[in-house]
C-alpha cells in the first residue's frame, strides 16, 4: 500500500465480469471514478457498522401497503401519532388503487427508532418495510 499524504493508494483483485457489472453501474450512477464510487461503498459499510443503538441516530422507515386491509391505515397512523416524538415528517403515496407508500423520516435513540421501525413493518399487510439509517453528517467520514 502506497501512502500519499492523507491519501492511501492499494490494488483490490476482481473477477472481471464483477468489475465490469460494477463499472456499469457506478457509469449509471454518475461516478467519474471507481475510487469516488468505492470510498462511498466504504463510507455507507463504516456507517452501517459503527451505528450505536444508544446513540440519536436519522434516518426513513419506508413501508408498502394494501390500504384496503382492515384498519392497517388507522394502525399505521395511530402508531406514529404514538411515537411522534420521534417522526420528523412523513410522506404518504398512493401508488395505485389498492398500495401505498409511506416515506417516514425519524430522528431519536437509534434503539427506539428500530423498535418502532420493527413494530411498522410487522404489521400484518404490509407488503415490504425497510428502515434506513444513516450520518448526521458529524462522523468524519
Amino acid at each position: 500500500m502506497e501512502t500519499i499524504s492523507n491519501t492511501a493508494r492499494f490494488a483490490v483483485s476482481l473477477d472481471r465480469e464483477l468489475l465490469d457489472n460494477f463499472d456499469h453501474v457506478i457509469e449509471a450512477q454518475g461516478y467519474n471514478t471507481r475510487s469516488e464510487a468505492i470510498r462511498d461503498l466504504i463510507r455507507d459499510k463504516l456507517v452501517n457498522l459503527n451505528w450505536d443503538e444508544k446513540e440519536e441516530a436519522i434516518g426513513t422507515i419506508t413501508l408498502v401497503f394494501n390500504h384496503h386491509l382492515y384498519s392497517l391505515s388507522d394502525e399505521l397512523t395511530n402508531k406514529q401519532h404514538d411515537h411522534h416524538a420521534m417522526i420528523v415528517s412523513s410522506m404518504h403515496v398512493h401508488l395505485d388503487h389498492d398500495n401505498c407508500l409511506e416515506i417516514i423520516a425519524v430522528k431519536g435513540k437509534g434503539e427506539k427508532i428500530r423498535k418502532l421501525a420493527d413494530s411498522l413493518i410487522s404489521l400484518k399487510g404490509v407488503k415490504h418495510g425497510k428502515l434506513t439509517l444513516t450520518t448526521a453528517g458529524k462522523e468524519n467520514l
